[in-house]
């Protein structure tokens, strides 16, 4: 069955990645504790460096799912809780609005957060983390939002998620997501690095080399190789670094952890379970979306800047997960939801 399901998945992907379209693409497809991967284009068009199962990927906001596995793992090993008030970890929030806000919230897009860095048009200007407080302190919602009663994604939120767990556990976000959750996975090619002033990330010259140039989905050239895009100037905000090998394993831990430390294994799990409906189709549990198609229910997430996009998508009931990594914008990653992972799902379930 795996012939067939390589297929399914190759004949999806061919038409999105021809060389017609910019940069290139990195998928990896996990069923059955079986990994078939499939690469197209290239990772750097100038140098015409192809893209491969080790290209390393700006992940953009396929990073939350990181921060989300904290948060469960803290709330199982008593570290936290959902229900934490904000200002338990981080007392400098005084606003009437945001003190009302919990660490729950804030993983599951609740909070009714909506500032100017998560929708356009987007600033000129980034946030130090002082100014980042105040903004917070002063921000106010419409009448008919409060904590707990609606989805928003917010981009701040996630970021203000990273600084109750910096807090919480007086470490670096970037410390924390390695030795919580990368190392016990056995990830190794999977990085948070610093940003330059020239936003670029600080890594090492071997490991840069492996990292994709980001293009336009009409094929310029953004930013140079490893470029990190944020509106926050303080440590620990820009994005993390991937490849679809070691995001394979990611997939794998999340549908098919047995051989995990029991509490990994169970926030793993605890990340996908749907705690907000927004309607008949979809919920939001913590990072991740829920998709409720006929027959099927998806746990995904998407992630994109202007020069990279990426999802991921898992099939729990069926253990299949799959992982697309693209060097351009605006790639058209639903394809994965509503044709790849669908169809998946129906060819097991007929055998």
């Amino acid at each position: 069955m795996i012939a067939q399901m390589r297929d399914i998945v190759a004949n999806e992907l061919a038409p999105t990645a021809t060389p017609e379209h910019p940069g290139g693409l990195a998928a990896a497809l996990y069923a059955g504790r079986d990994v078939e991967f499939f690469t197209y284009g290239f990772a750097d068009e100038a140098t015409r460096n192809p893209v491969t199962q080790d290209t390393l990927f700006n992940l953009a906001s396929l990073r939350k799912p990181f921060e989300a596995t904290l948060v469960a793992l803290g709330t199982l090993r008593g570290e936290l809780r959902l229900d934490d008030p904000l200002p338990k970890y981080l007392p400098e929030l005084t606003g009437e609005y945001i003190r009302r806000v919990t660490v729950g919230e804030l993983a599951t897009h609740t909070s009714g957060l909506l500032l100017p860095t998560d929708h356009p048009p987007w600033p000129n200007d980034s946030y130090s983390q002082a100014q980042f407080i105040a903004m917070l302190n002063a921000w106010t919602p419409p009448a008919d939002v409060a904590p707990g009663k609606q989805r928003i994604y917010s981009h701040a939120a996630y970021v203000l998620l990273q600084l109750v767990l910096e807090r919480c556990y007086r470490t670096p976000i970037e410390r924390l997501i390695e030795s919580r959750v990368l190392t016990p996975l056995g990830m190794h090619a999977t990085f948070l690095p610093e940003r330059g002033p020239d936003n670029r990330a600080h890594m090492d010259d071997a490991v840069m080399r492996r990292v994709a140039q980001g293009y336009s989905d009409q094929g310029s050239a953004i930013g140079p190789i490893g470029n990190q895009q944020s509106y926050f100037d303080f440590p620990g905000t820009g994005q993390m670094l991937s490849s679809a090998r070691d995001l394979a394993t990611f997939v794998a831990a999340s549908v098919d952890g047995r051989a995990l430390d029991p509490h990994l294994r169970e926030a793993l799990r605890m990340t996908q379970r749907e705690s907000f409906r927004v309607d008949q189709r979809f919920g939001q549990a913590m990072a991740w979306e829920t998709v409720h198609l006929p027959g099927v229910t998806i746990v995904d997430k998407p992630g994109g800047l202007n020069n990279a996009s990426g999802y991921i998508g898992l099939l729990p009931a069926h253990r299949i997960g799959i992982v697309l990594l693209a060097n351009r914008g605006e790639y058209p990653h639903e394809i994965a939801r509503y044709k790849i992972l669908p169809t998946l799902a129906k060819l097991v379930a007929s055998h």
